[in-house]
């Protein structure tokens, strides 16, 4: 599984290969049919003003549904934010994309009702401060929509991912295997109101997912 993150920057002999081969490399990733499957079932659960964060290549914009007003797509790679213009003859609501990073949303105050990452958290460099960010920008009652992969609970599990994270966030643009989601959620001060884990199909250090949707505690 690939993520988007600080790989579309990446200098020497990664650079052409950061900007140019990975954000295709994740858009053909993060569009197979599993991976979809869990898109559709979350992402029409959003309604109101919404922002995306790590929209990517624009894989969830024709999942929003007619109770969404309008959207921000957010992402750090301008070569990704290229390929997501590009699904946006197909997209039903107003959307506007923004390359920036989701550690300083450059949106209002209490200005979205509501936000979702999908297969993004792990590979923002300072998650909490994304989270933080999240928080701030939801209207009070606002909701925060997520499909995450990290942290497995099964030991033998988690010691591949261990083994594998260095070498696998140079490869893959920052994503960390290793990342426990829900703890991160209600730490940055969010009450979990569903979430689902389990693994997908594939290989398990890769698939383990968290899916579900959080509220700001305010």
């Amino acid at each position: 599984m690939l993520a988007r993150g600080p790989g579309a920057g990446i200098i020497g002999p990664m650079g052409l290969y950061g900007r140019y081969v990975l954000p295709r490399l994740i858009d053909l990733a993060m569009r197979s049919r599993d991976v979809m499957a869990e898109r559709e079932k979350l992402v029409p659960r959003a309604m109101g003003t919404v922002l995306e964060v790590g929209v990517g290549s624009g894989l969830n914009l024709a999942l929003y549904a007619p109770a969404v007003a309008r959207l921000y797509g957010l992402d750090p790679s301008a070569e990704l934010e290229r390929l997501a213009r590009r699904r946006l003859r197909h997209v039903r609501v107003p959307v506007r994309l923004i390359v920036g990073s989701a550690e300083a949303v450059p949106l209002p105050d209490r200005s979205v009702d509501t936000v979702v990452s999908t297969w993004t958290l792990c590979s923002i460099p300072d998650p909490a401060r994304a989270l933080a960010e999240i928080k701030r920008v939801l209207r009070p009652g606002g909701r925060f929509i997520f499909i995450e992969h990290g942290r497995s609970p099964d030991a033998p599990v988690l010691a591949w991912q261990e083994r594998l994270n260095p070498i696998w966030k140079r490869l893959a643009g920052g994503c960390h295997l290793n990342r426990s989601i829900d703890r991160l959620v209600v730490a940055s001060g969010f009450r979990i109101t569903e979430i689902e884990r389990g693994y997908t199909r594939g290989p398990r250090p890769f698939t383990f997912l968290y899916k579900g949707l959080a509220s700001p505690v305010e």
